[in-house]
């Protein structure tokens, strides 16, 4: 063997130890679940596990920085450490290593001036290594102890420090998520408070839209249905009777007197009669009966199932003669009446119901008012 082959026997690196292999595949997997870790709380459960295992350690604790003070966040050890205390910066140890940014190793703590040791002695510590998380403006520390006395190696700070930079790593990925998270909860809210609103509108408009369909087939003053209602809705049912061959009614009324009462008695009399009038043919009629005031003194009623009329007329002039008897107005209510009649196999339509019951109301007032001459 010549010296060149001594020369190239002695540069080969010595192979790693199957505890810094193991060690390695043991990072790789956590850095693994870091990188899957949602929240601070699973961070810290993955971080303080591993770490104790990469140091073969008998403690591990997590320290957060919080203002001037090192908050110990977490912990997995033999023994309680000092999980949720909290120590200022310049007396701690993961203060000193976020101040320095830089890992510290401490063989015999007992030896060291940066150790309080009122905090120390009651614990099992012997040894420790703390390494900082993230060496550019650290925001925590990841310490291990022992409880011998133990000189870490190399390879062991530095998988340490391995895991302290996957863990910064970790935590500024889990303040964008809460960040995203937050925005999404947010524009969720903005949503949903649009949402809101809109259902509002709509809800708003609809009733809007029912007031003024309302109105608009609707008499103000009677509460009846006016023209445009009554040809809505009789047609409705007068195409119904055709179906299954029904029989229908229509009755055309005019109010006698109505300007003798507005000229003697004033307007609000008149409307006082138009009202009462609108009341007794609700009185009198069903409410699957069709009432409505076409205008003025005019006022018609669709009868769907009517037979030959008479019943109709006659229970309609009972109550004429009831309201007038109880003598509580100023004046009697008196009605011309045209009724139109359609038989179940007839085929009439409503105009020509109308212009039919038009016609026989205006013989009954000629007829009327052919005796007051008289």
């Amino acid at each position: 063997m010549n010296s060149s082959e001594h020369i190239a026997i002695a540069s080969n690196p010595e192979p790693p130890s199957l505890l810094y292999v193991q060690a390695m595949r043991r990072l790789i997997t956590v850095v693994q679940e870091l990188s899957l870790a949602h929240s601070l709380e699973a961070i810290m459960a993955i971080v303080r596990v591993a770490a104790r295992e990469l140091a073969q350690a008998d403690g591990a604790t997590f320290v957060l920085k919080d203002k001037d003070q090192c908050f110990y966040a977490d912990e997995d050890a033999i023994a309680p450490l000092w999980k949720g205390q909290r120590f200022p910066m310049k007396i701690c140890i993961g203060g000193w290593t976020m101040q320095y940014r830089q890992p510290v190793v401490i063989e015999n703590i007992y030896g060291d001036e940066r150790i309080p040791f009122a905090a120390y002695q009651p614990t099992f510590i012997k040894s420790l290594a703390m390494v900082p998380i993230r060496t550019v403006d650290p925001i925590g520390a990841i310490g291990v102890y022992w409880a011998q006395y133990h000189q870490p190696t190399s390879e062991e700070i530095e998988l340490l420090q391995a895991l302290a930079d996957t863990t910064a790593v970790a935590m500024e990925n889990v303040q964008i998520y809460a960040e995203l998270e937050q925005r999404v909860k947010d524009r969720t809210v903005e949503l949903e408070f649009a949402n809101a609103q809109l259902r509002e509108e709509v809800r708003e408009r609809k009733k809007a839209e029912a007031i003024i369909q309302q109105l608009s087939l609707t008499d103000e003053l009677t509460g009846l249905n006016n023209r445009r209602g009554f040809l809505l809705l009789a047609e409705q049912q007068l195409k119904l009777a055709h179906r299954v061959n029904a029989s229908v009614c229509l009755l055309f009324i005019d109010l006698d007197g109505l300007k003798q009462v507005n000229d003697q008695l004033g307007h609000e009399m008149g409307d006082r009669l138009i009202v009462d009038a609108a009341q007794v043919l609700k009185q009198t009629f069903r409410e699957s009966d069709i009432i409505a005031r076409l205008g003025g003194d005019e006022f018609a009623v669709f009868v769907p199932g009517c037979g030959m009329g008479h019943d109709v007329l006659n229970r309609l002039q009972r109550q004429v003669v009831q309201f007038n008897q109880a003598g509580e107005h100023p004046y009697n209510l008196s009605m011309s009446i045209g009724l139109a009649l359609c038989q179940a196999d007839a085929t009439t339509s409503l105009e020509q119901m109308i212009a039919q019951a038009d016609e026989l109301m205006y013989k009954q007032k000629r007829i009327k008012q052919g005796h007051r001459v008289q």
